[in-house]
């Protein structure tokens, strides 16, 4: 699997992850709001904080992966003609 195709499948998916970790510590606020009991809301949000750190962790893969492939794979560029010294 080459980084370009690691990027483009780590960033969206950690971007999908993040959001859905969003819902779900918005999930686990609104079980406390309603007077559940707080074992249940409490393991809600520590579920919730873990599935938006791991798509944090996803997005900061994709991100290495972008700079591995710019550094490594993208096609370099003509470096520039060298010039003569001033005389």
């Amino acid at each position: 699997m080459t980084h370009k195709s690691k990027w483009l499948l780590f960033a969206p998916s950690g971007l999908v992850v993040i959001g859905f970790g969003t819902c779900l510590v918005q999930w686990a606020s609104e079980m406390k709001r309603n007077g559940e009991p707080t074992m249940q809301w409490v393991a809600a949000g520590t579920l919730a904080l873990g599935v938006f750190n791991a798509g944090l962790s996803l997005f900061g893969r994709g991100v290495a992966e972008s700079v591995l492939y710019q550094i490594r794979e993208k096609p370099a560029e003509n470096p520039p003609a060298p010039t003569s010294p001033a005389k």
